[in-house]
């Protein structure tokens, strides 16, 4: 008769800025989005955005759900929904994405796989459309 009403506690949303004369390397896990406008070399695990400005330079690997990119990247990039490259990105490496942008001008170098858009036929729809 009575539901228990659960709290839900408040998304926060967090804004990682890695500056221009900022370098890292090691791996970084956030449940939040990061501007990278300086060096990072390693690992990056995030449940957000990842948007490498025109300075920016990434090598080693991206997790995240969607990405922006402007400057350089070179290693595995995983997006679970949207790349965009804009027209001064330089890529290279493996990509594995869903959705992909990219503004002419870019350099997409890289190996891309899609995932999660094809689907699969059935043998009665091939039979018909071969009779058709």
């Amino acid at each position: 008769m009575f539901t228990e009403k659960k709290e839900k506690q408040p998304q926060v949303l967090e804004r990682n800025i890695i500056g221009k004369n900022t370098s890292i390397v090691g791996d970084v896990i956030s449940e939040g989005d990061f501007r990278i406008d300086g060096k990072v070399e390693g690992t990056i695990k995030t449940a957000g955005r990842v948007v490498i400005g025109k300075s920016g330079s990434v090598s080693g690997k991206v997790e995240c759900n969607n990405a922006d990119i402007e400057g350089k990247f070179s290693g595995e990039l995983v997006v679970n929904n949207l790349l965009t490259l804009k027209a001064t990105a330089t890529i290279s490496g493996d990509v594995v994405i869903s959705k992909l942008s990219v503004e002419p001008g870019a350099e997409f170098n890289a190996t891309c796989a899609m995932k999660g858009s094809v689907k699969e036929l059935k043998n009665d729809q091939i039979k018909q459309e071969k009779t058709a």
